[in-house]
């Protein structure tokens, strides 16, 4: 070998050796990334099982070991009901009253069931001032926020009858005229209500459509629709996901379903359907329809709901008995059922009935009935009979639908509920009071205010009361409140088989009841975005 190639060697095996170890890097770094890309893989997939299997966890309720200790078996008997570890709620009977359970005749009166109003002055606008001659007024208080008065001057007894409305609630007095040797001004009247009022001068509303309004706000919590779950529980089921996984229904469980109402068709359903789909079948073929004193009742069985393969969740049925607020359980067997074992924002309370024996004399079924309540809802009629047993299925039937009622009513009492009715009325006046002071304007001519089309909010409002889920809705877009000050924590997305709700399905689904999805997605909700769905 020459000179002249010895050297040309000597340069170019350093250039090798590096573009060697510049390969042997590249593929040392290839190796890693696809080590990487198959670690992170199966990272994910162990994620999204954690994942998976907490929420299921987040669920889950476990039942209490003292379920097993003899003292809960009282008489031989398990009783109905049983309070969680963590406590939170209430019982009724209590579990020291727990007797055996034999059928015997009861005093009680069904004439004695009153039926709970949800706003007993909501309608005095409507009674006493929509068909006389009456003035309204708006303000701005610095303090109060925003004021609606309404005077009219009862000229056959001589009386001036006023309402005021303010954030926190509604004022209402009757004034005899022979009291001022004049008329008072509407400050001077709003003051006699309420001296915490600060302002010195009140607009006169002019608009011609403002008693319709007003009607609205003020019955904004009226409503004669209500929708209840229903639970089947059968013996030996602990669990949330037993109890919802549930896809039969037993002879003596429909007989139950018999004496709540009627069992309906959902496809074409014309009258309150409870955020229930009537038209494509996305909630089920039936459901458990029936009307009580006037009022419009649907019942959310879990059985009817959609079952859903591979989901122990079922957040089919999940969606739409987690959004209701009071929920009945039936019970087969001796299995007491837990007061925190449905997770829900919503659901605060259960009234659970145990079909026991059949009546010797005429083979009738006989029921146990007992109610549980989250602590800071307020005790409810009618009272339970001593011992809480049902012979006759028109009481049973009588009882139950009034219990319901009047829980659901009680219900809104509740912290959480009253805070969030607070915000939905404070929004909802805030709305009237611009609605009414703008319109009027327009109606004397002001040329700084040009023509309104009627808003979304107050459009909605005089097409019916929504009751409070829809109002809550309203309010939302009206004032476009977020939902993270509703002290709740908010689901981003929704179902994918949600489709927008239609006007006309919105004027057959009016309802009362509340509240937040209780997961806080955008479900039926009563029907599709408010805070009442827990999934």
């Amino acid at each position: 070998m020459s000179f002249h190639c010895r050297v040309c060697l000597r340069r170019q095996v350093p250039f090798l050796a590096e573009s060697i170890c510049h390969v042997s890097r590249y593929l040392s770094l290839c190796l890693t990334s696809v080590a990487c890309c198959l670690y992170q893989e199966t990272e994910l997939f162990e994620i999204i099982e954690k994942l998976q299997g907490s929420r299921i966890d987040e669920q889950r309720c476990e039942f209490p070991l003292p379920l097993k200790s003899q003292l809960l078996t009282i008489g031989g008997e398990l009783p109905l009901i049983l309070l969680s570890k963590s406590g939170g709620y209430w019982i009724d009977p209590p579990l020291e009253k727990f007797v055996d359970v034999s059928p015997t005749s009861s005093s009680f009166d069904p004439e004695s069931y009153d039926i709970m109003e949800r706003d007993g002055e909501a309608k005095i606008y409507h009674e006493f001032f929509h068909s006389r001659y009456h003035h309204s007024f708006t303000a701005v208080d610095p303090s109060l926020g925003p004021l609606v008065l309404s005077v009219c001057l009862e000229e056959e007894e001589n009386k001036l009858r006023v309402i005021l409305r303010m954030k926190e609630c509604s004022l209402h007095g009757v004034f005899s005229v022979s009291l001022f040797p004049n008329i008072p001004s509407a400050v001077e009247l709003a003051k006699m209500l309420c001296n915490r009022v600060t302002v010195s001068k009140f607009e006169v509303v002019s608009y011609l459509k403002a008693p319709e309004l007003i009607t609205a706000f003020d019955e904004h919590r009226v409503s004669p629709n209500f929708k209840f779950g229903v639970l089947y529980q059968k013996d030996g089921q602990f669990t949330e996901e037993d109890i919802l996984s549930n896809d039969e229904e037993s002879e003596e469980f429909k007989e139950f379903l018999s004496v709540l109402g009627e069992t309906i068709q959902l496809q074409g359903f014309t009258r309150f359907r409870g955020g229930l789909d009537v038209s494509h079948g996305q909630t089920g073929s039936e459901a458990v329809f029936t009307s009580f004193h006037g009022r419009e009742i649907m019942f959310h069985v879990a059985t009817k709901l959609p079952f859903t393969e591979g989901d122990p969740q079922q957040l089919q049925r999940k969606r739409h008995i987690g959004n209701d607020i009071v929920a009945l359980v039936y019970q087969e067997g001796q299995t007491p059922f837990l007061s925190d074992i449905i997770k829900s924002h919503f659901l605060h309370c259960f009234l659970v009935v145990r079909g026991i024996q059949r009546g010797e004399e005429t083979g009738e079924a006989v029921y146990q009935v007992s109610v549980t309540a989250r602590e800071d809802v307020p005790p409810f009629g009618p009272v339970l009979p001593d011992p809480p047993i049902f012979t006759d299925r028109s009481l049973l039937r009588e009882f139950l639908l009034t219990k319901l009622i009047n829980a659901e009513i009680s219900c809104y009492k509740a912290e959480q509920f009253s805070r969030l009715e607070l915000r939905t009325r404070s929004s909802l006046l805030d709305s009237l009071q611009a609605e009414l002071t703008t319109r009027s304007q327009c109606m004397m001519g002001d040329p700084s205010v040009s023509a309104l089309p009627s808003s979304e909010g107050v459009r909605g409002a005089s097409e019916g009361s929504g009751g409070f889920i829809e109002n809550f809705k309203r309010a939302i877009r009206v004032r476009s409140h977020s939902f993270e000050t509703l002290g709740v924590p908010r689901k981003i997305g929704g179902t994918s088989s949600q489709k927008p709700k239609t006007e006309k399905d919105g004027e057959s689904d009016k309802s009362p009841g509340p509240l937040l999805t209780d997961s806080l997605g955008a479900t039926e909700l009563k029907d599709q975005a408010s805070p009442q769905e827990e999934t």
